[in-house]
């Protein structure tokens, strides 16, 4: 079909994307599935080619891309339309096209953009180019078809593209012409619920007339919300406040609608759109978005394409899953990239996993079972239900001997905690741009063996850290103290509180200093570090600065399960905004763990000297259960910065070599897609077009996927419907604490906290921790009384409530809230009275 200009519907497929676009090709499918699809034609991307050709039009096109790309073209879009107005069409272009038209019949048709890039995984191109409906006669149909392929030049289309990375050079479009299906009621339907995820549901919008009023959003159309075979779940009446009808002689005519409420469409009809939408969906493998229309009481389909930005199927979890959940979605806040999966989380963070758990012998699952993808790309996160085996009847005695061998005071004292520091120096003495690309790839293979290192030490002492803690909380509950357990075991000496201190070090030295000072006042982090280059009054400020990084430098800035994130060396702005927030007055903490530990003296059953010693022996091995705990984390970190800094080298070979368009692109492929390519940055040909092409989809399919958790907090979150009650969730930090909002949503947001306001944040990790030197409070979509919020929050003495599930879209910047962390309860205080 790439020699002609035209031809039928029918003579296209799946396959002939490139010369029918998305909207031919898959109007040529459903054809020959033998769905009710209007009769019509393609006008084939060789015909747009022609008129590129043949008119010198592809010329000054291209003339005009260039000048924009330097920022000289002015509204380039409208120039280049401009171009198709005045071009003189190939006679043999329009010859074929009248001819189509006449063969079809020569009556009002439907003429319809049908562009190359349309309706790939997570870029349909809905809207972006133009439809014009009822057009009669030889010429109309010809000015609509130049009208169609001047279309791919509009503003939206054109930022559109864009968006997704599309080469507006390699972008090509057809148009199919059909007849015009002059509709009573039409609208759309999706194969499952594009609010939901439920596949089990069929969704219909209709609305009387053209669909066009339904697509362009002019109408209140009517709900249906259909099961499989369907039958009406739930529907809501339209408001019909136009209805749009195609004229006898060619156009449409708009008129207000009649605002009945009574549903159009009867249960012969929306059964026939479900078993419609379900055809589709199984062959294409995938939901189907479908236009369709009813004339003469005839069912037709105008157009079918996958659905995008649709929420997985909604999870339905089990009590553990509902207890681990918050963990997890703490870890995975952010959606991981191909690379973090099968690189650094494949083999080093659930490596690590796999093997704790089977030391007790539990299978922890695949990590396909954990992080289901779509399209090379993670769609959701599965809380793991670990499952035991035969040997998990010898865990007892498995713990028991190492909680006697493997005491975690002194874990920094084992000869392969010495080793695991020696295979750090030895990554980071490695200069990836030195090595081949083997080497490099090496290097990255070297960096995922040496964590395990830190999962052997983990193996070892973890039930010395739990064991403890399970003891103490035991003790507890039979003195009917149980409440006191967390408050008990908070303020253990970590690298976390260490690190935490130095910043505290540094913000005084700021304080101290009147020009730094106004610097960190005046500039952001990003102006403020180019001036700590250059002004000489900051030397003393940036070496200590230097030697802060060059210290706690790779911890991470969102996740530890993120090799695609940057660690605080690469992002020293995010460090210098956590100097910022602490720069304002220092809040005096409340001692939570000396409270709780006077407290538990005066119970009268402590009298009793061997149960004094053996509860307050539980509370320190608890405390050094929590610091192995934490600072096993803070080492396994040191594996980043040589792990990063190799990916990153890839990265910029495969820039290099024409491959990605920007070396941090190397996160969309997956690492053993790395492994596999003999030198990166000399790709053959077809080759490097592959990876391209993989990378633009996965990139696409991954903003898609923007603003659909890949765990939705509502699923865990522990909220009490109470009066008054602005967010609820556990406590996790005892207390009361009046103040402003302030949300804070990523790290480079740490510079907005001021002192006293009240911390609301979507998740927490060991980077967050500083900001509550300054909080009053911290409010948490997700996370648990375990997490590292909850830990230093009550290491600080402030409140805390986690797994509030919606705090950060409930609450708003600047609002008064007292937060009572002992309830789990955030309400609205009164302000204070003006003096």
């Amino acid at each position: 079909m790439a020699e002609k200009f035209t031809g039928t519907l029918a003579d296209f497929g799946a396959a002939d994307l490139a010369s029918a676009g998305g909207k031919g090709a898959n109007l040529g499918e459903l054809l020959r599935l033998g769905l009710p699809v209007p009769a019509g034609f393609v006008v084939t991307t060789a015909a747009y080619a022609a008129l590129m050709a043949e008119t010198g039009l592809g010329a000054e096109l291209e003339r005009l891309l260039k000048a924009g790309e330097a920022g000289q073209a002015g509204d380039a879009g409208a120039q280049i339309r401009a171009l198709f107005t005045r071009a003189q069409i190939p006679a043999r272009v329009t010859a074929e096209i009248a001819a189509a038209y006449a063969a079809l019949g020569g009556g009002p048709v439907a003429v319809r953009s049908s562009a190359t890039a349309e309706d790939l995984p997570g870029a349909t191109f809905a809207g972006q180019q133009d439809t014009f409906l009822n057009v009669a006669g030889e010429q109309a149909v010809i000015r609509a078809v130049v009208n169609c392929w001047a279309s791919l030049w509009t503003e939206r289309a054109i930022a559109y593209r864009r968006r997704q990375g599309i080469d507006p050079r390699e972008v090509s479009i057809a148009v199919v012409v059909q007849d015009m299906v002059p509709a009573d009621i039409a609208g759309v339907l999706f194969s499952a619920n594009p609010v939901t995820g439920e596949r089990g549901e069929i969704v219909v919008d209709a609305s009387p007339g053209l669909g066009e009023a339904v697509v362009s959003g002019r109408v209140t159309p009517e709900h249906y919300v259909l099961d499989n075979t369907g039958r009406t779940r739930s529907f809501s009446p339209g408001a019909h406040e136009v209805v749009i009808r195609a004229l006898a002689g060619g156009g449409t005519l708009e008129s207000a609608g009649t605002g009945t409420p009574r549903p159009g469409l009867g249960t012969e009809k929306l059964a026939e759109l479900a078993r419609l939408a379900v055809r589709a969906q199984e062959h294409f493998g995938r939901p189907q978005d479908m236009e369709w229309a009813i004339a003469g009481g005839r069912l037709h389909v105008l157009q079918a394409r996958p659905m995008t930005a649709l929420p997985p199927q909604p999870l339905r979890l089990n009590p553990f899953q509902r207890l681990m959940g918050p963990f997890f979605a703490e870890m995975f806040h952010v959606r991981p990239y191909p690379l973090d999966v099968s690189g650094w989380m494949q083999r080093g963070i659930l490596a690590m996993l796999h093997r704790m758990a089977g030391s007790v012998g539990v299978v922890f699952p695949a990590v396909k079972e954990l992080l289901p993808e779509e399209d090379g790309v993670v769609i959701r996160l599965v809380p793991p239900v670990p499952h035991p085996t035969v040997r998990t009847l010898g865990a007892p005695v498995s713990v028991a001997r190492r909680v006697r061998r493997f005491n975690p005071t002194r874990w920094t004292e084992d000869s392969r905690f010495t080793t695991y520091l020696a295979d750090i120096r030895r990554l980071n003495a490695q200069d990836p741009r030195a090595l081949t690309w083997k080497g490099v790839v090496g290097l990255a293979e070297d960096a995922f063996a040496t964590m395990g290192g830190i999962t052997e030490l983990r193996i070892s002492y973890l039930p010395g850290a739990f064991v403890p803690q399970l003891k103490l909380r035991l003790l507890l509950r039979l003195l009917g103290k149980a409440h006191l357990g967390a408050s008990l075991i908070a303020g253990a000496e970590t690298r976390t509180s260490q690190a935490n201190r130095a910043l505290e070090a540094l913000a005084d030295q700021v304080r101290s200093q009147g020009k730094l000072v106004r610097a960190f006042n005046e500039l952001a982090p990003r102006d403020l570090l180019s001036r700590m280059e250059h002004e000489p009054d900051f030397q003393e400020f940036r070496t200590r600065f230097q030697a802060f990084l060059g210290e706690y430098g790779h911890r991470e800035t969102v996740s530890v399960v993120l090799s695609s994130s940057p660690t605080w060396s690469d992002a020293p702005e995010v460090v210098l905004g956590l100097i910022r927030s602490m720069m304002g007055e220092r809040r005096p903490a409340a001692d939570q763990t000396g409270q709780a530990l006077e407290e538990l003296k005066r119970h009268p059953a402590l009298r009793i000297a061997a149960l004094r010693r053996q509860l307050l022996s539980a509370v320190d091995a608890a405390k050094a259960g929590t610091a192995f705990r934490e600072d096993s984390h803070f080492y396994a970190t040191m594996v980043l910065p040589p792990l990063r800094r190799a990916l990153s080298e890839l990265g910029r070979r495969l820039s290099d070599g024409g491959v990605l368009a920007d070396a941090a692109e190397v996160h969309h492929l997956r690492f053993e897609e790395l492994v596999g390519m003999d030198d990166g940055g000399a790709l053959p040909a077809a080759e490097r077009e592959r990876y391209r092409r993989m990378v633009l989809a996965r990139a696409a399919k991954r903003r898609e996927l923007e603003g659909i958790p890949l765990l939705d907090p509502a699923l865990f979150a522990h909220k009490r419907p109470t009066p008054g009650t602005l967010v609820s969730g556990m406590s996790a930090s005892r207390g009361q604490a009046t103040g402003t909002v302030r949300i804070i949503r990523g790290p480079d947001e740490f510079g907005l906290l001021r002192s006293g306001e009240v911390l609301v944040c979507p998740y927490t990790n060991p980077s967050w921790t500083p900001l509550f030197q300054r909080a009053a409070a911290v409010v948490v979509d997700a996370g648990g009384i375990a997490s590292h919020a909850a830990i230093v929050a009550r290491e600080y003495g402030i409140p805390a409530v986690m797994a509030t599930g919606s705090g950060t879209s409930d609450l708003q910047d600047g609002q008064l809230v007292l937060v009572d962390g002992t309830r789990g309860q955030v309400t609205a205080a009164a302000a204070e009275p003006s003096p």
